[in-house]
């Protein structure tokens, strides 16, 4: 699994434990739906001020992100 599709399977880990859909979730990421979606199906380079957006929404900082099994 590459760096992309990593951040994208923690992303919709951290958005399915807040019970948001795709829409709800990028309304409060201040981000297009699409573009959380593409996250999510690890097509995206996320630009680290994007993952401080989807960390803040989410409720948690930007090392609390990456501190997942998934990064190790």
């Amino acid at each position: 699994m590459n760096i992309k599709e990593k951040i994208g399977k923690r992303l919709r880990e951290l958005r399915i434990i807040r019970g948001l859909s795709q829409e709800k979730f990028s309304f409060e990421c201040e981000l297009d739906r699409t573009y959380i979606a593409s996250i999510e199906q690890g097509r995206r380079n996320v630009s680290i001020a994007n993952i401080e957006k989807i960390a803040n929404a989410c409720g948690i900082s930007v090392s609390e992100f990456f501190n997942s099994n998934l990064f190790q």
